[in-house]
């Protein structure tokens, strides 16, 4: 791959045949000519986010190739501006203002964790930049020029969590991240259990460095729950699953991070993943026929990607998203971001992999957020991966909780749990 830094002259020569190399160069967006636009996507494919982050760009790349074999977006070809940010903020920052101030890029795909999302918002927002951002997150980004498609830790964690208190019984166990995520991700657990009558019995937070987790999983025998919740994340917090299962930890796990992102269950040998109960949007197993079947979303991503490892929940969210940003480009008329940005606000549906047969998922342009078709997938001592509930879950914290409505008044604002819940506080 290369930096970013190829001329675009050279690309629109063979726009047609797209291959997911770095495209742009010069500045200009749409303003470079009325046959074209610019998206910028920056995703990490080096660095400690490569594994998850890959696989956006991947699906950004497939989707973008598709949409210009079909005549583009309202007749112009996309061009591409998606040097590789390398898992470094400091970077992220400087490429973002890039993106905007000298390639012109009529949208922005940008960033696998929350860190990174708030460390290029505020440029975002001073330059009313359109920015998706697709990884799943911990929820309440009311901000004018974002649009979180991913799914929020209340879709996740609500899909999960109420199907293991059924099944299982009241009393959790949770054990999260160390950091923003982890913590907002533990309190939604609070507001959840007590929305389910259930009860969380324990809590730790595990630094991101720590991979030692002996004394945690001898806690979890001692208080002996129901279930455990699991936010867990990154490289070093995957150990937790191979020594659980070597110390015979046979409880149900209820995630919201493994498997859909970093496909433990493909890298781990088993019986790691054993009874990990994953509440997800997508997963390359889930059984739809527009992700399963001959011709379908898995097949013609690895038909393009052959040697890809695993296609994650992340990348179906950059997948579906640049196609929305196509129908809004097409509804408005114009690729000037007030006016698609309006258009994506009017309630732009997709036929997204993550829906079943005459089935969409809805943008919801209050919010900005997406009403996702959630999936609970469960690995078995084998890691076969099996659906076993599925249903729609609207983004309800922000619309109903909080009243954020970005179509009324702009924003720029993250809510959090404990400015609404008492279980949180």
């Amino acid at each position: 791959m290369t930096d970013g830094l190829t001329n675009r002259r050279g690309f629109l020569a063979s726009s047609a045949a797209l291959a997911g190399t770095a495209l742009a160069g010069c500045s200009g967006g749409s303003a470079s000519g009325d046959d074209t636009l610019t998206l910028g996507v920056l995703e990490d494919r080096s660095g400690n986010f490569a594994l998850v982050g890959d696989p956006k760009h991947k699906a950004s790349m497939l989707a973008i190739e598709e949409i210009n074999n079909d005549g583009g977006i309202d007749g112009k070809q996309i061009e591409v501006f998606d040097p590789d940010p390398q898992s470094d903020n400091q970077r992220y920052q400087e490429l973002t203002r890039r993106a905007i101030q000298q390639e012109d890029v009529d949208a922005l795909w940008a960033g696998y964790s929350s860190a990174t999302r708030e460390a290029i918002r505020p440029i975002i927002d001073r330059e009313d930049q359109l920015y998706f951002y697709t990884t799943q997150y911990e929820g309440g980004v009311c901000d004018k020029n974002v649009f979180a498609v991913g799914p929020t830790a209340r879709q996740q964690l609500g899909s999960v969590l109420p199907y293991l208190v059924e099944e299982y019984g009241p009393k959790i166990y949770t054990i999260a991240a160390d950091y923003n995520f982890g913590q907002l991700s533990a309190d939604w657990v609070k507001v959840l259990a007590d929305e389910n009558d259930a009860e969380v019995i324990g809590e730790e937070f595990i630094p991101l460095s720590n991979s030692q987790f002996g004394s945690t999983i001898n806690r979890i025998q001692e208080a002996e729950p129901d279930f455990v919740m699991s936010m867990l994340v990154g490289a070093n917090h995957t150990s937790f699953y191979e020594q659980k299962a070597s110390a015979g930890l046979d409880v149900p796990i209820g995630t919201s991070t493994a498997m859909a992102q970093g496909y433990e269950h493909r890298r781990l040998d088993p019986p790691a993943m054993a009874n990990i109960y994953a509440g997800v949007n997508y997963m390359e197993e889930i059984p739809t026929t527009r992700n399963t079947s001959e011709g379908g979303f898995v097949d013609r991503y690895y038909e393009k990607f052959p040697d890809a490892p695993y296609l994650n929940e992340e990348a179906e969210n950059n997948y579906f998203s640049i196609y929305m940003y196509k129908k809004a480009v097409e509804q408005a008329g114009t690729t000037e971001q007030p006016e698609v940005k309006e258009a994506l606000e009017s309630g732009i549906t997709y036929e997204a992999p993550e829906a079943p047969d005459g089935e969409s998922i809805k943008l919801d342009g209050a919010t900005h957020h997406v009403d996702h078709h959630m999936w609970v997938m469960r690995a078995d001592d084998q890691h076969n991966v099996k659906a076993v509930d599925d249903r729609v879950i609207p983004e309800t914290f922000l619309s109903e909780t909080v009243g954020c409505d970005l179509t009324q008044e702009d924003e720029e604002t993250q809510y959090t749990p404990q400015d609404f819940y008492e279980e949180a506080g």
